[in-house]
Order: structure tokens, then sequence, then C-alpha cells
């Protein structure tokens, strides 16, 4: 499997991460295992999860609601069980903590005002549970999950610092923020001498949003970490949800809402025609199309919830486009 370069710490991480959220919950053990095996197997080293993974999906009949953490505990099983923690690159996030997941679930109140935020204290406690379910003695990446405006920018970056003074992270990640915030984020490390984000991740798809929001890579973004190369995207939900091979899901699904108009009606289409003349589904061009991008250098996230899922984007690895196919795409 292709690496890149997680900003100018000399790691290379693999081109393809996988996105653990959904192991432990919708995905059940057994076959979270053998989608970890497997990635594994196939050269795969970098794994992503939170500790809010993963409160929304409904638990079987019977079981207790769940409440967050379960993608975490589950993977510390399987590094007891396997041995293999010293061969991934293991990312965790903090700060989206939901207090309440039943009144989230059920709207009385939504997750996003329940954020547990990025201060000082929040972050130090919630990576130290972290590495309890994790099993593990420290991460690779650790992310602010979701940008705090909240807390003071110094009181989360000392707090951040002294989390890789204490080897409990090597490196640090900021995910939906602005290119703003990323910019004063850099400000205040180069000034205090702390150390700066090395990841960023957003989502980020072929298609273009037709609206600023916070969370989604646009133009003006991919600027900045071209301009930035310390700075790796990490590129989340690049298959939106899979509607390029689900029509009606375009229609109805809330991931569409930033990307409705013309441009995206048209980049629907240029995958479609591609995709069928290389006799690959749209989501796996897409997904192609994503690893073979490299300004800014980037990771394309994946977070399969079955083994067909899994199995179909990784197939995506042997798909190979040519300049003239690229140019067709851009």
């Amino acid at each position: 499997m292709r690496t890149v370069p997680l900003g100018r710490t000399g790691e290379q991480v693999s081109a393809l991460a996988l996105g653990c959220m959904l192991m432990g919950t919708s995905t059940d053990e057994p076959t979270s295992t053998l989608i970890l095996d497997r990635y594994l197997d196939a050269g795969g080293t970098f794994l992503d999860t939170a500790d809010c993974y993963a409160w929304w999906p409904d638990a079987p009949a019977g079981a207790a609601p769940f409440t967050g953490g379960e993608s975490e505990t589950l993977l510390g099983r399987w590094f007891a069980r396997t041995g293999r923690r010293d061969d991934v690159f293991l990312a965790t996030k903090g700060s989206a903590w939901v207090a309440d997941p039943a009144a989230a679930r059920d709207g009385r109140r939504s997750a996003a005002s329940q954020y547990a935020g990025a201060g000082g204290d929040t972050l130090r406690r919630a990576l130290d549970a972290s590495l309890r379910r994790l099993g593990v003695d420290h991460v690779d990446l650790y992310y602010v999950h979701v940008d705090d405006l909240t807390t003071p920018l110094e009181e989360t970056l000392e707090a951040l610092a002294a989390l890789v003074a204490a080897g409990k992270t090597r490196h640090l990640g900021w995910s939906n923020v602005s290119t703003a915030r990323l910019e004063r984020i850099a400000a205040l490390c180069a000034e205090h001498g702390w150390p700066a984000p090395v990841a960023v991740q957003q989502e980020h798809s072929y298609l273009r949003p037709a609206e600023p929001t916070v969370s989604i890579v646009d133009s003006a973004q991919l600027t900045h970490l071209r301009a930035h190369p310390e700075m790796t995207l990490v590129a989340y939900s690049p298959i939106l949800k899979g509607v390029y091979d689900d029509p009606a899901k375009r229609q109805t699904h809330h991931v569409m809402r930033p990307y409705r108009g013309a441009d995206t009606e048209a980049r629907f289409a240029t995958v479609s025609r591609v995709a069928a003349q290389l006799g690959v589904t749209g989501n796996q061009l897409v997904l192609a199309w994503l690893l073979h991008q490299q300004d800014p250098a980037r990771v394309t996230l994946i977070g399969p919830r079955t083994l067909s899922h899994y199995d179909a984007a990784v197939a995506a690895l042997d798909i190979t486009l040519d300049p003239a196919t690229l140019a067709a795409l851009a």
C-alpha cells in the first residue's frame, strides 16, 4: 500500500486509512476483526477512531444503548489479542464527547450543544480515558475533533503541548476547522513553541461544496494546505455515504445539503461516464481519484460498515487513472 508523509514529521502513513467509527456498534466484533486483519495484511497501518464513537447507532434488542467509547474498547481488545499495536499508526480524537446520547438520539437536545469541548482539563481527562479503553500508553496522533470556539486557543494548545511532553500522544491534529483558525493556531504555536498540528481531518470528496461550511474542504483551504506542507489533509467521508452509486440517496440524504447545484450534477455525470468506461463503481472511481491527488498531500479515510463495503473500497487501490482520465475528472 502506498504511503504519504505526515506533514514534516518524517512519518509515513498509509494513503488509505481505516476509519473504525462503527466498530463495536453497527459493525459487530467478528466483522470488525476481519476488516482490521485484512487491512493490516494488505499493508495498511493507519487506524482512526474517536472517544465519541459511536453513540448514535441503535443497539440490538435487549442490549444497553451505546454511549461512545465502543470503538476504542473494541480496538483495545483487538490489540490485546493480536499484539499488533506496534504495527499501526493509531489516531483518536477528543472534544466531541456527548454527555447525554439518549437526548441527542431522540431530539431533545442536539449533540453539538453537548460537546465536551477542548478545555485543558477536558482534553487531559479525555485522552486518559481513551488510552484506558485502547489499552495503550500513547496514541500516535490526537485530534481536537470539533473546533471549540468558546475555549481560548491558548488553553487548548498549552494542554495539548503538555500531552505531547508527557508522551501520551506523539503528534497533534485538528478536525472540522476553518482555515482562519488553522492560521491562528499556527501563529500561537510558533509564538509559544508549542507543537503544531500535523494533520487536518476534514470532509473531502470529488464534489465541491456549493456553500461554505467549517467541516468541508473548499478551494481556499486546499490552497492553504498547498502552502503549508507541514500539515497533511486526512479526507473523511470520501464517498459521501455512497451517493456516487445511489441516485436515490443523492436526492434525500442530508450529506448532500452543502453540495446542491449544477456543478454537482455535472460532476455526478462525469463520475458515471468515466466509471462505466473503466468498469468500476462510482464510489471506487472517486476513491481512486482521491488516492491519485498529491497536491496537497492527503490521506483518504474510509469507514466501512460491512466486509463487502471494505472489500469494495480497497479495490480502489488497484485502479490506475491515466493523465487523460484525470484530466476528464478535473
